[in-house]
């Protein structure tokens, strides 16, 4: 009896230090584990490069009002004859020059009153005619010549040119990159009168790109493509995080 009441004893004693063992080691990984989590730095880096643009696109806007639908395509096809003469004659290549398909809606007399009648009044037809061009510059120079074709009756609406970067994925890859580089060396600074160090990086988000005009300081949320300047700049950011030793 003396002997079972020693084993109760000892089982007891043997299972609250097996429980204040257990507790240590859950605790100390807990300390642990928290140590790691805190051991880490968050920064923003960032690029930016300058870049000239080496395409451009105009795009024209024909477009007439008449009686009948067999007046308003004789009329789009005879300014439309004018528009791509003035273009070869300035040194547009025919295969740059592309035209859509023509677009109507009829126009229906109105009563006094306002109301609309069903009988028709008028047919708008308009068309549209795009034109891009390696030589920029050559592009710029036609757009401004517009008047010409005014003079020549024929109605239009002309667009600004708007001026693209070709191989502009291969910058966002590279600009990438550079604010990677730029934020580890934040990064550095950061932890540097701690004497830390940085180690890998843990996580890495890409911003949006800012592609603006050179001396534009514009930002957006949702980033910004400008297709008005043939001198852009863009600008990336990248918020990382790292491990600090």
């Amino acid at each position: 009896m003396q002997i079972k009441d020693y084993q109760v004893v000892l089982l007891g004693v043997m299972i609250a230090l097996g429980s204040v063992f257990s507790t240590y080691i859950l605790s100390k990984s807990i300390v642990e584990f928290q140590k790691i989590q805190n051991q880490t730095i968050r920064v923003t880096g960032s690029a930016s490069q300058n870049i000239t643009s080496d395409s451009a696109s105009w795009n024209l806007d024909i477009h007439t009002k008449q009686p009948t639908l067999k007046q308003g395509y004789a009329k789009l096809k005879a300014d439309n004859k004018k528009v791509k003469k003035f273009l070869l004659d300035n040194g547009i290549e025919e295969k740059n020059i592309t035209i859509s398909a023509i677009s109507s809606y009829q126009e229906y007399k109105r009563f006094p009153n306002g109301n609309t009648s069903n009988e028709i009044e008028c047919y708008n037809l308009s068309q549209y005619i795009t034109v891009k061009s390696d030589d920029i510059n050559l592009l710029t120079d036609i757009s401004k010549k517009v008047d010409v074709l005014i003079d020549q009756d024929v109605d239009l609406t002309s667009q600004n040119v708007e001026y693209f970067v070709s191989n502009l994925d291969d910058i966002k890859v590279k600009m990438i990159a550079e604010a990677s580089k730029n934020a580890k060396e934040r990064a550095k600074s950061l932890v540097k009168g701690t004497n830390g160090k940085i180690g890998v990086m843990t996580s890495a988000k890409v911003g949006v790109f800012q592609i603006v005009p050179v001396d534009s300081t514009e930002v957006n949320d949702y980033g910004i493509n400008d297709t008005t300047s043939i001198e852009k700049k863009i600008v990336s950011t990248v918020n990382a995080t790292f491990m600090v030793k």
